[in-house]
């Protein structure tokens, strides 16, 4: 499959593991902060499900779980067993801090 698009995502970090039965592959959840609720403390959330095609970027990630991340993926038309789970592949961390409180 070719590359659809591409863009950047931006939340707080999940998880982040390392699973499959032939080909390991590295997949993650982001948390979207949304638009903020009437309610006082209430937000909606978006979840992003992608997969990491860079080791060393799945293993910063993964000593970096719970801070916010800014990142850079592509989006596929469909899945290949060793590219992971996701139509959407991460391929770079653009940033990386504490979450706001």
């Amino acid at each position: 499959y070719f590359v659809f698009g591409e863009g950047v995502k931006a939340g707080d970090l999940n998880y982040i593991v390392k699973k499959g039965y032939v080909f390991k592959t590295y997949e993650g959840k982001l948390i979207q902060t949304g638009i903020r609720s009437k309610q006082v403390g209430a937000i909606q959330s978006n979840e992003f499900e992608f997969s990491v095609s860079d080791k060393a970027v799945a293993e910063k990630m993964m000593l970096n779980s719970g801070k916010t991340f800014e990142l850079h993926y592509h989006e596929y038309k469909g899945t290949l067993p060793w590219r992971g789970f996701s139509v959407y592949v991460v391929d770079s961390i653009i940033s990386m801090r504490e979450p706001q409180q």
